[in-house]
């Protein structure tokens, strides 16, 4: 049985993450409804419900050897929590968000592209 997970920070294709990926099939892009923050950590993002970005990512069907290690990664469900989101075009997939307390008081990437980050922060 194969999970779409929606992807949006290091895991993307390119970043230094992505290797986890080796064995998943790219679905293709996504991006989010506008209900989201993309919260800059400095070296990652974080995904925290309640904002007004679209998050811009990647879907990606995998298997449920790469879901662990995607979940020992992401720190679930201590640190991200794991959940089932809408995409903007009605489709659903599996990501991983932070709580707003978590996020609190780290800068926003308002275009919701951890890709296009720089000089984009507020």
């Amino acid at each position: 049985m194969v999970t779409r997970v929606f992807v949006y920070g290091t895991l993307l294709a390119g970043e230094p993450n992505h290797r986890l990926l080796a064995n998943a099939a790219l679905v293709g892009a996504a991006v989010t409804k506008p209900v989201f923050a993309l919260a800059d950590l400095g070296f990652f993002p974080a995904m925290v419900e309640g904002g007004d970005a679209a998050v811009r990512g990647e879907v990606y069907e995998v298997d449920p050897p790469t879901l662990a290690r995607l979940d020992v990664l992401e720190g679930h469900p201590r640190f991200y929590r794991r959940r089932r989101l809408v995409l903007a075009d009605g489709t659903t997939a599996e990501t991983y968000v932070l709580s707003p307390e978590q996020a609190a008081g780290r800068p926003t990437i308002s275009s919701g592209d951890w890709r296009a980050r720089q000089g984009a922060k507020s």
